[in-house]
């Protein structure tokens, strides 16, 4: 009891030695001396361990177990001695000062009893275990990973913190809600640093579920020189075992047991498993439910009670209720729709080529028609063939074997499950969609839909998960419901022919717990509809297409992008611009104009913008060619930080126009492959890559995290259907508020495009919207800058409604004759030019180029300009002819004035003495004799201009008084 034997350290020759070791607080002599040991590779068989004492292997006592050349860890009540956490934030770069990360300290894995635990926040947690190992071996654990918010990786370093080879398989693939995965890596020999580490990126969302990890084996131990006692709750009963059993219910067990003790009968109950015993309490309303029992030949059903199993309460206690009589007939439901009642006491699916509602009995198809093939269940007498219920819980399996959910005529509701924190789940298996035989033509993405409606009653923290498998590979959660819900209807749209798992999962709360508190939570849901399913059953038919030159008795398929016309029942194609509704092809009204601005393509298949784009605008036509920005725009935008700081970016992919309809904008979640070497467009297995007109990623840098590369997750698909494109603001209740961008500073209408998702959520009932700006702005030339909302940084202020708007120069309108204007030039020589310059600032690009400059001559010009200078001088001479006229005329009309005067100032009756009799009135006297004699300068022009006759002749005033001939 003082000392314990322990191995050196192997040599080179693989030789050890065996010394005795005393123990800590103890001072003692007498000690063995060392002894050669076993060789360093020796190990014991499962059962055994190697007793140091003699060196030989011995067999496990009772209660007792041991793998040989291994260790096992499956208790975890505590954390295990050698295992260690470290939480780290290896973030450098964080949010404002009032946003700094509130320290990783209190995260941590947590034991939970059969399991550890990760953290639920957005630290790193890495859970580390060393071990050295003389030769080589192996780790195995089992493991849930449900939930994509986590990042999990497990790897392994050397002892000089290096990196192994198996780190290729470092990331742990998802597992289905509420099943166990396991993992399994190799180990080479020497130290191995065992990491399990986890990292959650919350990013504003709701908490994520831990990833759990029990059962953790490691292999390769040279020897074990001792065996671990069993557990509580299990037992062994012979020597040499190498695990230990379970315990049976009502029983128990504490830890190293032998056997498992009975609980006191009827006073007591356990779960399978358990370490102790619990007093039965008096059972409730909440420890029984009713079932129907199938029809019976007079289409009758009986109520039956039954209590939950197992029964855990007492009916001998006072204040205990009884189990109510069971027996009461009522009438049966009818069949679903596509199944009907031949007499017995189950429904039975319709044959090929027959429909039913379920009320009467299976009838062939009309001549010119085919069935609607689908499943419609919404009447819950029995469980359906292709449906299954089982129950699960997180920590242990008391809960297998039991129904999760409960028939109940006009619904199927969730069951009560073993406690309150089971899922009690429910699957529907449909082994592919495909569209009817008329449709077979018709290439839209959408092949089908699910359809169900549902309420959820809770009081705790109850959730409902709605889950998709796809060619049985993973489980991936569609859409989840916490609370209460009313009564409300959710599609998924099914886009491609694969076999597929559709799963309801109820949860009633997510804390640990073994009572059942709130049994009365429930889920119902009332109507399950799946359409275009294979094997699937017809509540109708529909018309079909028929070959022109049979009678009428045989469908055909109609060729893409064609329709069944009503008066002849054959093939039509679909008008231009126009595309064929996946669920109608009858008559011309399933031909579905596409939007404004728009074209088809040619199966009218889908709608899609070619890249151009004509609009009227006072009298002037706008074209547009957004050819150059018809490769996938992205945009990379933040970053953003999470509540303890780590750093986030939202990317986007847009693809704007173009390549025959085809969504190029590809996203894609990179957590389980960095290199996405499986990355294939169009791929049916690759579940991780999306692709849309419009999709979003979450970036995390290298640097956020401390992984080697930045991490992509959380894609989605922003828009798969093109609306139109338009200068208006609004389409289709879409709209772009005119605040969300500055205003441009051009008298070019910015032009939008229109696009919307498929795809609702629970916040986005009529699902999500895209609209996206294009702004012309020549200062950015090629590919130009894709920007969003200032107020909405990540795109969107509601989740459901995001914008863009993207500026370049090649979103301008197309050069025209409107956007330059001439420059003529100075008469030289006989020539003039004539320039073509753009008007500035120039708001056009391409289209027509700018006219050569023209020469042209300017004869005629200048002639012209003679004759208007040679008016304009004569015009001029004579204004100041005129002007000197009639300042003379006033000369003379002063003198006579004055001659007037001067005669009135004379004696008064005195007339002059006459000079000679012939001076007539109004005659000047002989001093005006000088003025006569000369013509004047105004009388010489006038006769100039009006070039008189030859014989005129001047008239010249003779005074009479000095020629006496007259």
């Amino acid at each position: 009891k003082d000392y314990h034997f322990e191995y050196t350290e192997c040599d080179s020759s693989g030789s050890r030695w065996r010394v005795a070791i005393p123990n800590s607080a103890v001072d003692c002599s007498g000690l063995p001396d060392p002894v050669r040991g076993k060789e360093c590779t020796f190990s014991c068989a499962s059962g055994e361990y190697l007793e140091m004492k003699n060196q030989v292997c011995s067999k496990c006592a009772e209660g007792t177990y041991s793998l040989g050349s291994g260790i096992k860890f499956d208790e975890w009540d505590e954390l295990p001695a050698g295992f260690s956490n470290v939480a780290t934030f290896m973030d450098t770069v964080v949010g404002p000062s009032d946003n700094r990360p509130d320290g990783c300290n209190n995260s941590s894995w947590i034991p939970r009893g059969n399991y550890i635990e990760s953290n639920r926040d957005d630290c790193t947690v890495s859970l580390i275990y060393a071990v050295h190992l003389k030769k080589s071996g192996y780790v195995f654990f089992e493991y849930q990973y449900v939930d994509n918010n986590i990042f999990f990786e497990f790897f392994i370093q050397n002892d000089q913190c290096q990196e192994m080879d198996t780190t290729t398989d470092k990331w742990v693939k998802l597992t289905d809600n509420g099943e166990w995965g396991s993992h399994s890596v190799m180990l080479k020999s020497g130290t191995n640093i065992l990491y399990w580490r986890t990292t959650g990126i919350l990013m504003g969302s709701k908490a994520v579920k831990p990833v759990l990890v029990k059962n953790i084996t490691i292999e390769g131990v040279a020897y074990t020189s001792e065996c671990f006692p069993c557990k509580p709750g299990t037992f062994s009963n012979r020597p040499g075992s190498f695990n230990c059993q379970v315990c049976p219910r009502n029983t128990y067990s504490e830890k190293g047991a032998k056997e498992c003790i009975r609980c006191k009968e009827d006073a007591q109950f356990s779960e399978e498993g358990s370490s102790e015993c619990t007093e039965r309490p008096p059972c409730t309303t909440k420890d029984y439910f009713q079932i129907h029992t199938p029809c019976d030949e007079d289409g009758k059903t009986q109520i039956m009670y039954k209590w939950i199993e197992p029964k855990i309460c007492r009916e001998d206690l006072t204040d205990a209720i009884r189990l109510p009589p069971s027996g009461e007939k009522k009438d049966c439901p009818p069949c679903n729709p596509g199944f009907y009642n031949n007499g017995s006491s189950s429904c039975q699916p319709c044959p090929p080529g027959t429909f039913s509602d379920g009320t009467k009995e299976c009838r062939p198809c009309p001549a010119g028609t085919e069935p609607a093939l689908g499943f419609e269940y919404k009447w819950w007498n029995v469980l359906p063939g292709n449906m299954k219920t089982s129950c699960f819980n997180v920590g242990n399996s008391k809960c297998d074997g039991m129904n999760g959910w409960e028939v109940a005529g006009d619904h199927i509701q969730s069951g009560a499950g073993g406690s309150d924190n089971d899922y009690l789940i429910l699957n529907l298996h449909i082994p592919g969609f495909k569209p009817p035989t008329s449709m077979t033509g018709a290439t839209g993405s959408e092949l089908g839909r699910i359809t169900f409606v549902f309420e959820t009653l809770c009081s705790a923290d109850c959730v409902l998960y709605f889950m998709v498998d796809i060619n049985r590979k993973s489980t991936n959660v569609v859409e989840s419901w916490g609370g209460t819900k009313e009564k409300q209807a959710y599609t998924h749209i099914i886009f491609k022919n694969a076999t597929f798992t559709f799963t309801w999962a109820f949860q009633r709360t997510n804390q640990g717990q073994d009572n059942r508190r709130f049994i009365n939570d429930m889920v119902k849901i009332y109507s399950i509809i799946a359409t275009n399913a294979v094997d699937g059953v017809a509540s109708s038919c529909r018309a079909c297409a028929l070959g022109s030159e049979q009678s009428g008795s045989s469908c055909v398929p109609c060729p893409p992008g064609h329709y069944i016309e009503k008066e002849t029942n054959q093939c039509k194609e679909c008008p231009p611009d126009t595309y064929l509704s996946i669920h109608q092809v009858y008559g011309k009204e399933a031909c579905i104009p596409c939007g404004p601005g728009s074209k088809s393509t040619q199966d009218h298949s889908v709608c899609y913008s070619d890249c151009f784009f004509y609009h009227e605008k006072e009298n002037q036509s706008l074209h547009y060619d957004f050819s150059n920005l018809s490769s996938v725009g992205s945009l990379m935008n933040g970053p953003s930080f999470t509540s303890k700081g780590t750093k986030y970016f939202h990317f986007f992919n847009i693809s704007l126009c173009g390549h025959e309809g085809k969504k190029m904008a590809l996203c894609t979640n990179n957590i389980s492959d960095f290199t996405v070497k499986e990355m294939v467009a169009g791929s049916d297995d690759y579940t991780n890559l999306v692709g849309a007109f419009v999709c979003q990623s979450t970036i995390i840098p290298s640097e956020s995290k401390g992984f080697r590369a930045a991490l992509s997750s959380q894609s989605i698909i922003l828009a798969d259907t093109f609306l139109g494109v338009t200068v208006e603001t609004t389409l289709q209740n879409i709209n772009i508020k005119e605040d969300m961008f500055p205003v441009s500073p051009s008298q070019i209408p910015d032009v939008h495009f229109f696009y919307k998702s498929s795809t609702t959520t629970t916040s986005c009932i009529n699902g999500r919207s895209t609209a996206v700006k294009m702004r012309c702005n020549p200062t950015k030339p090629g590919a130009g800058v894709i920007s969003v909302p200032s107020k909405c940084p990540a795109g969107t202020c509601d989740g459901c409604a995001f914008y863009f708007l993207w500026e370049s120069a090649e979103a301008c309108p197309l050069c025209t004759e409107h956007d330059f204007h001439e420059i003529e030039g100075a008469c030289k020589r006989g020539f003039q030019e004539t320039l073509y310059v753009w008007n500035e600032p120039k708001w056009c690009i391409k289209g027509i180029s700018l006219p050569e400059k023209k020469l042209s001559t300017c004869e005629t010009v200048d002639f012209w300009l003679k004759v208007g200078a040679g008016v304009g001088a004569f015009t001029a001479v004579l204004l100041v002819a005129l002007t000197c006229y009639f300042w003379k005329k006033n000369q003379k009309l002063e003198y006579k004035y004055s001659k007037l005067v001067m005669t009135t100032n004379s004696k008064e009756c005195e007339l002059p003495a006459a000079d000679s009799c012939a001076i007539m009135e109004g005659e000047d006297n002989e001093e005006e004799v000088v003025y006569s004699n000369k013509q004047s300068l105004l009388g010489k022009l006038k006769s100039l201009a009006t070039k008189e006759k030859e014989d005129h002749f001047e008239s010249v005033q003779l005074k009479s008084s000095r020629s006496p001939n007259i």
